[in-house]
């Protein structure tokens, strides 16, 4: 049986959405009151009590926003020891009215909502998921708008020589991802505080963050420079991060990517793939005969490899951006990496293994525009193989190269078409279908 007060809480729940409404309601509390009934009521045991507060917070912000932000945050203020739990259903509930409503929301409200889930984000050291990532989506979503006002307030606690909290860190990478255009004239002061922490994060945790963030700088950077026409600076350049991303670089992968732990080695590969297109031209070059078969490496070592093959094709690109003469080298290898990924049976109906075989595809068209010959060369005799697995994969690449290098492989079609004499008299149904 519902608690009388899980009974009040629930027709409160249907005062506050008609009175949003407009409707006639005859519980003689205005909007404020009613929000503050509610939130005393967000500890009630039942869920889904909880879950219809928390759904009447939001349709009160739908009519009055700043009314509803203003009550949570004073809630908030005014319950310190409120159980983390609550403390997040409250902010997530903010998070959904900022978000609705950004574009009305006044300077003084969002300095006072910013303030608020900083304090909530950072108020212990320890990781809190729920409650912290509760605060810092509060931030991203104020960050859309109020992006220099959010950064004051993160910049605060982003100070050189002090290591700082792991949602600090979360949040900029976050944020670089909501607000590129706002985000990324703030990237070189964040760059030059951060490599320093780089050196002191001795937990893996920290780690993994820190991987994160430049993952999500480095694809925001690029994706500003590749649309500079509607940037706010369009004076910015590739270089202005190269020397931040190649001391950056140096880190990730001499001293992180060799870890034991999967889950750091994985953030690395992650961040390396968009790195290595801000890396200085000569830098990448002079790199790629290491990180090529480091990244290759991880084939090996990750039953998940799509992080993996995404990444390498990456590096595969930025290198071919910069005319790289290393990857004629290193070409055999390569062939051979993917080649052996591609004939990996994809039975499974995993996302994860669907998405690795087109990353690896991806790959494969990279090598195909710029070594369509040594690609041909290594792929064509393996038709005659007598293992089905191999000439099916072999079949796959063919075809996907076909259309996806067709500049390339127009040329090529004949020489391609005599290499498929036996594949077409073969039987099996598997072989054809790709044949």
């Amino acid at each position: 049986m519902r608690s009388g007060r899980g009974l009040r809480t629930q027709r409160l729940s249907m005062a506050v959405v008609a009175s949003v409404l407009g409707l006639s309601t005859h519980t003689g509390l205005c909007r404020a009151e009613l929000a503050t009934v509610l939130l005393d009521a967000i500890t009630d045991k039942d869920p889904l009590v909880q879950e219809q507060v928390c759904g009447s917070l939001c349709a009160l912000g739908e009519s009055q926003p700043e009314e509803a932000l203003g009550v949570c945050e004073e809630h908030l203020r005014q319950h310190d020891k409120l159980a983390h739990p609550y403390r997040a259903m409250i902010l997530r509930a903010m998070e959904t009215v900022v978000n609705n409503h950004l574009s009305e929301l006044d300077k003084d409200t969002a300095r006072a909502v910013i303030l608020l889930a900083s304090g909530e984000m950072t108020r212990v050291k320890e990781l809190v998921y729920d409650w912290q990532q509760a605060a810092s989506s509060v931030l991203v979503a104020v960050g859309k708008r109020f992006i220099g006002r959010v950064m004051e307030e993160l910049l605060s606690k982003f100070q050189p020589g002090v290591l700082p909290h792991y949602f600090v860190v979360q949040t900029l990478a976050s944020l670089s991802v909501s607000n590129v255009f706002g985000m990324v004239p703030f990237l070189t002061s964040v760059l030059s505080t951060m490599l320093p922490m780089l050196g002191a994060a001795k937990h893996d945790t920290m780690r993994v963050v820190f991987c994160s963030a430049l993952q999500h700088f480095s694809e925001s950077t690029l994706e500003y420079l590749a649309n500079l026409d509607q940037a706010p600076d369009p004076t910015v350049r590739k270089d202005t991060f190269a020397a931040d991303i190649f001391s950056a670089y140096d880190i990730l992968f001499h001293h992180w990517l060799p870890s034991r732990e999967a889950k750091l080695r994985l953030a690395v590969v992650e961040a390396l793939g968009p790195m290595s297109h801000l890396l200085p031209s000569a830098k990448l070059e002079e790199q790629l005969p290491k990180l090529l078969p480091g990244v290759l490496a991880l084939y090996k070592k990750h039953a998940e490899t799509v992080h993996v093959s995404k990444s390498l094709g990456q590096i595969l690109e930025a290198a071919v951006s910069v005319g790289s003469r290393t990857l004629e080298v290193q070409l055999d290898i390569l062939l051979a990496a993917l080649h052996t990924q591609v004939c990996v049976p994809v039975e499974s109906s995993s996302p994860l293994v669907m998405n690795n075989q087109k990353e690896v595809l991806r790959c494969f068209t990279v090598l195909a525009c710029c070594s369509p010959d040594r690609l041909l060369a290594f792929l064509l005799p393996k038709l005659d193989s007598s293992h089905e697995r191999t000439r099916v994969g072999t079949l796959q690449v063919l075809r996907h190269v076909i259309y996806s290098a067709a500049a390339q492989m127009e040329v090529k079609k004949p020489f391609i078409l005599s290499s498929m004499r036996l594949p077409l008299l073969d039987t099996n149904n598997q072989v054809n279908q790709w044949g």
